[in-house]
Order: C-alpha cells, then sequence, then structure tokens
C-alpha cells in the first residue's frame, strides 16, 4: 500500500503540458493521494519507540519479579517445601522371597537307581516386614520441615530488604543526577544569559576585553557541570536497569519521582516498635529457636525404640503350608541418641542468644538512621527557609552591582560561585536525606518513609 500511495503522489505532481485538462486531472490526483495518505491507519507508519518512565511503586515490582538474585531466592523456598514431603513420608515396608533345600547333588532312591529331583522337596517361603516409628517421629519431622520453610521464607525477606535498599539507593541516585542535571542546565542558561548581556555591553564600548574574557572563561565549569551531570545520569540509570534485569535503551529508560526531603519525623521509640514487628531477621532468629525446640523433641523421640512387625508364609513338606509372625526390637543399651540430644538442647541455647544479638542489631540499625535523619534535617531546615533565597538574593544584588559599576568583577563571580555551591550542597543534602530514609526502612524492615 505505501508503494502504490508513492507511486500516486510522484504522478500527482509530475509535471504535465500545460493546458487547463491536464492541470484539472493532476488536481484531481493531489486530492486522491491526500484523502488515501488521511484514511491510512497510523500503523501503516513508523512510529518512534515510546519513552518508558517508571514510579518507584512500578520500579519495586518489576525488581520482584524480574531481578534473577529474588527469582533463584525464590526456588529455595520451593525446595523446602519439597523437603516437607520427604520428611513426612512413612517407612517403605520389606518384601523378602526365598527358595531353599535346593539340591544340587543327585541321590540313591531305595531301589538304588540314582535320581535328582531338585524340585522335590523344595521350601518356598515370603515374608513381608514393616518398621513402627514410635514417639512420633514423623510427626515431628514434619513440623521441624515446616518450621525450616518458615526460616526459609523469613530469610528470603531479609535478602529481599537488603536488595531493596541497593534498589532504592539506586533510584534515589538517578533522581539525584536528573536533579544535578537540571540544576547544571540552569546555571548554564543564566550565564549563557548573562554572557548575551556582556556582549552588548562589550560590543558598546561598556565592558573592557579582559573584564568580557573572564566572564567567557567562566562559562567553562558550568559546561563541565552539564556535562559531568549527564554522564553520571546515564551510569546511574545503567545500574538501575541492570538490578531490574532490563535491556531498554538508556535513552527510552526514565524515573519519576519527588526529590524532596519530608520534615515530619516519629520518634525514636516508635521507629524502635515497628522494626520489633517486620524485620525478618529477627523474626528469623525468633523462628530458628523454634526449630530447635523442634529438633529436641525429635532427637529424644529418636532416641526411642522402634519394632519391626513381619509376617511370612512358606511351604515345608510335608506341611503344604504355614503362615509365621515375627517381631524384631532392637535393644538400645549403648546407643540411645545421648549426643545429639545434648547438642540439640545446646543449639537452643546458641540461638535463644543469637536472638539478643538479632534484637542489639535492629536497635542499632533504627537509631543509627534516625540519628543522620535528624543532623540531615538540621542542616535541610535553614537551607531550604534561608540559605538558598540569600545566596540567590546575593547574587542577584552582586549581578545589578556590577552592571552598574558599583562591585568589581571579583565580587560577582564569587557571588555566582556561592550561590552555585550552595545550590549543589543543598541538592546532595537532598540526596543524602533520600537515602537515610532508605536506611530507615531497610532497618524497619518495610517502607515507612517515602
Amino acid at each position: 500500500m505505501p508503494t502504490a500511495l508513492s507511486q500516486l503522489l510522484h504522478s500527482s505532481v509530475r509535471s504535465s503540458p500545460e493546458t487547463p485538462r491536464s492541470r484539472l486531472i493532476s488536481g484531481r490526483r493531489t486530492c486522491i493521494a491526500i484523502l488515501l495518505v488521511a484514511l491510512l491507519p497510523a500503523s501503516a507508519f513508523p512510529q518512534a519507540p515510546t519513552p518508558q518512565t517508571l514510579t518507584w511503586q512500578k520500579i519495586k515490582n518489576s525488581f520482584e519479579t524480574a531481578n534473577p538474585t529474588l527469582k533463584a531466592a525464590r526456588l529455595s523456598i520451593q525446595e523446602s517445601r519439597a523437603a516437607e514431603i520427604t520428611a513426612y513420608l512413612r517407612p517403605n515396608p520389606d518384601l523378602s522371597l526365598g527358595l531353599d533345600q535346593l539340591p544340587f547333588l543327585p541321590v540313591t532312591s531305595p531301589t538304588g537307581e540314582t535320581v535328582f529331583r531338585p524340585l522335590s522337596n523344595i521350601f518356598p517361603s515370603a515374608s513381608v516386614s514393616y518398621l513402627h516409628e514410635r514417639e512420633q517421629k514423623r510427626e515431628l519431622r514434619r513440623d521441624a520441615a515446616k518450621k525450616s520453610t518458615d526460616v526459609t521464607t523469613l530469610a528470603y525477606s531479609d535478602q529481599e530488604r537488603s536488595l531493596l535498599f541497593t534498589l532504592h539507593s539506586a533510584y534515589v541516585q538517578v533522581l539525584q543526577n536528573k536533579a544535578f542535571l537540571e540544576n547544571a542546565k540552569a546555571n548554564l542558561d543564566y550565564w549563557d544569559h548573562e554572557l548575551r548581556i556582556d556582549k552588548v555591553r562589550f560590543d558598546a564600548g561598556d565592558l573592557a576585553q579582559l573584564d568580557y574574557d573572564k566572564l567567557r572563561l567562566q562559562r567553562i565549569p558550568f559546561e563541565s557541570d552539564f556535562e559531568t551531570a549527564t554522564v553520571n545520569l546515564r551510569t546511574a540509570k545503567i545500574q538501575l536497569l541492570q538490578l531490574l534485569n532490563d535491556r531498554t535503551p538508556i535513552a527510552l529508560f526514565d524515573v519519576n519521582g519527588t526529590y524532596d526531603y519530608s520534615d515530619s519525623l516519629i520518634t525514636m521509640d516508635e521507629f524502635r516498635n515497628m522494626a520489633l514487628v517486620a524485620r525478618p531477621d529477627l523474626l528469623e532468629a525468633l523462628q530458628n529457636v523454634e526449630l530447635a525446640k523442634l529438633n529436641y523433641k525429635l532427637a529424644v523421640a529418636n532416641g526411642s525404640t522402634d519394632p519391626t512387625f513381619g509376617v511370612d508364609i512358606a511351604r515345608n513338606p510335608p506341611i503344604s503350608a504355614y503362615i509365621g509372625v515375627n517381631v524384631s526390637i532392637p535393644l538400645r543399651i549403648f546407643d540411645r541418641n545421648q549426643g545429639e540430644k545434648a547438642r540439640t538442647q545446646i543449639d537452643i541455647g546458641r540461638n535463644e542468644r543469637l536472638v539478643d544479638a538479632a534484637q542489639a542489631q535492629v536497635f542499632n540499625d533504627v537509631d543509627s538512621a534516625y540519628v543522620t535523619l535528624e543532623g540531615l534535617l538540621t542542616i535541610l531546615r535553614p537551607y531550604k527557609t534561608e540559605y538558598l533565597k540569600l545566596a540567590a538574593d546575593t547574587r542577584d544584588k552582586a549581578q545589578f552591582a556590577y552592571q552598574n559599576g558599583g562591585a568589581t568583577l571579583l565580587d560577582y563571580l564569587d557571588a555566582e560561585k556561592t550561590y552555585r555551591d550552595t545550590r549543589l550542597a543543598y541538592l546532595n543534602l537532598i540526596g543524602s536525606y533520600l537515602t537515610a530514609a532508605a536506611q530507615m526502612n531497610m532497618a524497619v524492615g518495610r517502607e515507612v518513609l517515602q
């Protein structure tokens, strides 16, 4: 269809003899071609790829489903659930078949004849035996396997918690470098605007050559900031795409989020209480204590005696057939599983000490993140309410004074550098706050700060 249409368009604009009839035909062809173009569906024309812009929630959801490390960790939970099936299986019965009294030499009959009848006095037998487990060994193995699955699930959650902190830090890096790039572009545009004004002054003879050259050279750090921010933004996007296991081109990938801080902060005790409920490594330590107790009960049960019951049927000429029963009871005189009982008893105490260590680690993480957040907020508040406005006003006043002969070029450049440094410091502090907020989320075990 596009090929035929192009031929039609070509024929419609092709030169023709200058006659009224030919001009009328050419006009009709042009109208038909334009109508066909308007009726074509949008899919008939090549379209540029749509850029992909993700919010934090979409990034998190994509990470949980696509990250290969998490996908591999989830398989360990399935393995643990498969082990539950093995733990609760009953022992298999044993079947034994036998043939006895098979002669391998000929015998002499009462008549003096040598005969060889291997099947005449054969003794066939069959027996079935089954081990009976006492003291609820199967149930204890099942419960221990289920508890192991709970521990594995919490270990997965703890690994996800650590990886989400890495993901959130990479997300913050993209937002931070976007803010740096916007700030560098604004500074560069501002300075280019100033250079255009200074060029007019220079052409009018109101500005010396030396001062104008210094102003032009001052553009170098602004241009360097812009290029550095561009490279850093691309690098941050590459790191984020790697965590997402995404092959989207960098030019078509972007994130969306608020690059700012929240001035409200709850108390440290509230963060601690939330962490005690939600922190997966602490919950894992508590589940390990329960698992150790189940293992101790299983060790005690394994020290008991398990009888083996058997039934056999056989033929023993002249008895045509008979049935027998038997019970085999091992005598647990020396081996009563003493070592495993002692080991599992000690393991309970060891895991209880690990709970104390995990709780102390939770408090340490929460307290460290809280102190960091408080310190950053203490610095950010005056930046937002005072320092940024003061730096901008100082730069504008220095610019006005310089253009009107009330200040030197050095004073103006120093004010511009102070504004640039103040703005960059503020953006850096916001990035540090967002990283500290992600650290607090990691310390608590769930998202409590956005």
